[in-house]
């Protein structure tokens, strides 16, 4: 049971920022850069999605659609607050803020992808994980845990030796769960699959954010959207972080690009505005 909500919701202007989480992880993990848009008047959200920030039975319980709605839920509530909307996540919540931009494209105005995981393919993944999704097939793959391991996501050593403390106090609303189960792992996989189609045809302005050091999602992830997504893409490529790039040591630099791309967004989305209404005026006069 969840002892706490940690979602961050922090009201301030008109343009609005929906930040999802990862696999397993929280919205504490996106409060760094909730802060910052925030103090550059942004209004941010960062929910809970279904089946996070409890057990890793409250996790398996649920699909990747519920995850999904968690997020639309959420949508809808910038939306009453905000005129524009832009979508963003890490990990896994990077791909679901992609999912919402592909079938939302009148609501999501924009799309930040950080460290996009479409494959656990950095350097700490074990050389067999590729076997897994054969495994999930036996009666003992509903059993598997992909449980946490050095480096966890990061690069900074005192901020690791944090981050492994709250893991392994069970206070999963503050640092997420120590091991992944299997079956959420298919659910991601599902999620993946179910977006690769709908890539060429999301075409709101991109930012994608990704370590040349991720130890859990290689740049293979990055240039892949690079070459699917169908709008204008934007990309910074970090050299001394790892995979949580909202932790890590270059976190700055990444709020700072993230805040940088959203006023461009709701800059041109405003401009566009104000023009549709200048035609309209001159038509009716």
């Amino acid at each position: 049971m969840r002892r706490t909500d940690p979602s961050i919701f922090l009201h301030r202007g008109k343009v609005g920022v929906l930040l999802l989480h990862g696999l397993g992880g929280t919205p504490v993990e996106m409060k760094n850069v909730a802060r910052h848009l925030a103090g550059c008047g942004s209004t941010v959200l960062c929910p809970v999605l279904a089946g996070h920030c409890g057990t890793e039975a409250d996790l398996k319980a649920t699909s990747w659609q519920d995850w999904y709605a968690s997020a639309e839920n959420s949508l809808a509530a910038l939306e009453r607050e905000c005129s524009v909307v832009i979508v963003g996540g890490l990990s896994m919540g990077a791909v679901l803020a992609a999912m919402l931009a592909a079938r939302q494209p009148q609501r999501v105005h924009g799309l930040v992808m950080l460290a996009p995981t479409l494959w656990y393919d950095g350097w700490s993944i074990p050389w067999y994980s590729f076997l897994l999704k054969f495994a999930l097939i036996s009666p003992l793959g509903y059993w598997y845990r992909f449980v946490e391991r050095e480096p966890y996501g990061l690069k900074d050593e005192m901020l690791r030796h944090v981050l492994v403390q709250s893991m392994f106090s069970g206070e999963s609303h503050m640092a997420g769960l120590e091991a992944t189960p299997s079956l959420a792992l298919r659910e991601l996989w599902r999620l993946v699959a179910a977006l690769k189609p709908k890539l060429p045809s999301t075409r709101q302005p991109a930012l994608i954010v990704q370590a040349r050091e991720d130890d859990i999602a290689s740049l293979a992830n990055l240039h892949y959207l690079q070459r699917r997504l169908g709008g204008l893409t934007e990309s910074l490529i970090l050299d001394d972080s790892y995979h949580l790039v909202t932790l890590d040591r270059q976190r700055r630099l990444v709020m700072a690009k993230t805040a940088a791309f959203i006023d461009g967004v709701a800059e041109r989305h405003l401009k566009a505005r104000r023009q549709e209404h200048d035609r309209h005026e001159a038509a009716a006069e």
